[in-house]
């Protein structure tokens, strides 16, 4: 994936992302990724079933009187 691209290249990049959000945010970022991360792997081991129930739901829902 990183063929191409040395140490001292992969530095730069982390000095530059330093730069741009900070130290106190990096956490952050790397757990929010961690968790979409982890989200969308969940989604697609479940696959289509989770469309079925939420297609229920919804015409559940636009059924009820107001």
């Amino acid at each position: 994936m990183f063929g191409s691209l040395g140490l001292p290249e992969l530095l730069i990049i982390l000095a530059i992302v330093i730069l741009i959000f900070g130290v106190n945010k990096l956490p952050r970022l790397g757990k929010g990724l961690g968790e979409g991360i982890r989200n969308f792997k969940d989604s697609v081991k479940t696959g289509n079933g989770d469309e079925n129930e939420s297609d229920s739901d919804q015409s559940s829902k636009s059924v009820e009187p107001k």
